[in-house]
């Protein structure tokens, strides 16, 4: 049976704010969100400076947590599904040791974290979690500090993922941060319709 041929998965949870919504996926091998691998502007991004503690939240399988610890990066991943953490060590042999079970909105990554990854994480959240998120990723960071990652804008109903106009997205996060990088994704996955950036934000003083 090809793919194409599978029936189509059934859920019991529609609350994506539910660990046990993506537990189901993770279970089904529903992951479209998922590249399988890392995507080329975050290995620019990396290779352009020097390591620092790393937080990558929402983490899923945890292919970039498992190649900035292959590169020697300081990296804790934390995902709030049991799954999720359970796949990602399974797919990451001893790099899975990086991948924590953990809330990001009461996680606190020791050492502090100078680096924030964001990819299919925020566009996870129902769009009621929005301000929260922006609150946390400026509590986690400190004065230049770096937010950087995919971020799913448009106008796109319903979800996950959950599509955010962009400037709702400049009005989150431009109070505690400046927008340094913004620029379309070079490889989109077919799930965010084309609508994916890549950005980076600097954690502003005070």
């Amino acid at each position: 049976m090809t793919d194409t041929d599978k029936p189509a998965p059934t859920f019991a949870t529609r609350n994506a704010a539910d660990p046990a919504f993506w537990d189901e996926r993770f279970e089904q091998g529903f992951t479209p969100w998922d590249l399988g691998g890392v995507p080329e502007e975050f290995r620019q991004f990396i290779d352009s400076r020097a390591p620092c503690p790393t937080l990558v939240p929402g983490c899923g399988n945890g292919w970039e947590a498992a190649w900035l610890f292959e590169r020697g990066w300081p990296v804790t991943a934390i995902d709030f599904s049991p799954q999720a953490v359970a796949s990602a060590r399974r797919a990451l042999g001893a790099a899975g040791a990086v991948v924590q079970q953990g809330d990001f909105f009461a996680f606190t990554p020791q050492p502090p974290c100078q680096l924030v990854y964001e990819r299919a994480f925020l566009c996870a959240l129902p769009p009621a979690m929005r301000a929260a998120y922006a609150a946390r990723v400026a509590e986690l960071l400190p004065p230049g500090g770096l937010l950087a990652g995919y971020f799913y804008l448009g106008e796109t109903k319903g979800g996950p993922p959950f599509a955010m106009p962009a400037d709702e997205l400049e009005a989150l996060l431009a109070p505690a941060f400046e927008r340094l990088e913004d620029r379309p994704s070079a490889a989109p996955l077919p799930v965010f319709q084309g609508q994916e950036r890549w950005q980076v934000w600097r954690r502003r003083a005070g």
